[in-house]
């Protein structure tokens, strides 16, 4: 009917563009795959939990009501330590999460931090009100991007990862001589160290280099050079000579596995 204004579709993705014009996009989450990987996560907890509760049980210092009223209450402090901590390790991602190939970023495409981290998990008790995440189930499906409550107050988003075939390395990042592969402890730290997402912005980044405006192009290659370097300073000889392009094609080699030098 006219007047009647549309209801609020969820996204299945969500576009981010840079400062430099140029856009990615994230695949979001759907609410059943994360559903999935809190069943994981709480499982996790449960049996955490009921190990303090059979800890102090076994100690015989308390009685069974009592060791079951802290395994309870341990739930919850335990839930909330166990996300921060594995989310801030594990860069976004908690074991269930893992499971399910899902992690959670900043809805900006900005480096997730701490404080975000901390606050979506110290938030997840009012999501989880008045049980079984009905609070923060309801918001999960009313928000477009599908953020519960803490993401929504943390600006933070949970996407699926980005999976498959190692990309056309030829094609994207061709290279006669690689010099970072001359250095294979620090190409090997580089690997480890990089993002997954970082790893697939970059991948993009070259694969659409012909469509970006140039002076967008040298800004958005000089953003990722920096970041990548700073995970790893190799010795100036190995990047005497190299634009940020090349600096970066080297890299995508590497993190594949693809030496050529």
């Amino acid at each position: 009917m006219k007047g009647m204004e549309k209801p609020c579709r969820r996204k299945s993705a969500l576009a981010i563009e840079t400062p430099e014009g140029v856009t990615f996009s994230y695949e979001l989450a759907t609410p059943f795959l994360r559903m999935l990987a809190w069943a994981v996560d709480a499982a996790a907890i449960t049996a955490a939990s009921d190990a303090v509760g059979t800890i102090f049980r076994e100690a015989g210092k308390l009685s069974s009501d009592w060791a079951n009223g802290i395994a309870a209450i341990s739930f919850f402090v335990i839930q909330i330590g166990y996300g921060m901590a594995l989310e801030w390790r594990w860069r976004g991602q908690t074991l269930g999460k893992r499971v399910f190939g899902l992690r959670v970023v900043d809805a900006q495409g900005l480096r997730l931090e701490f404080s975000q981290i901390a606050l979506r998990n110290l938030l997840r008790l009012a999501d989880l009100l008045p049980a079984l995440y009905l609070v923060g189930g309801v918001a999960a499906f009313a928000s477009r991007n599908g953020q519960r409550l803490g993401d929504l107050a943390s600006n933070t988003i949970v996407a699926r990862e980005r999976r498959g075939l190692i990309p056309n390395l030829e094609r994207i990042a061709p290279a006669r001589y690689n010099s970072l592969a001359a250095y294979p402890h620090l190409a090997a730290r580089l690997r480890a160290r990089a993002n997954a997402e970082a790893v697939g912005l970059l991948t993009r980044a070259l694969e659409l280099r012909d469509g970006y405006d140039p002076a967008a192009r040298v800004a958005l290659y000089a953003e990722l050079g920096d970041y990548f370097r700073r995970l790893v300073e190799f010795p100036p000889s190995a990047l005497e000579g190299l634009t940020d392009e090349q600096y970066l094609r080297g890299v995508l080699r590497v993190i594949y596995g693809t030496p050529r030098g």
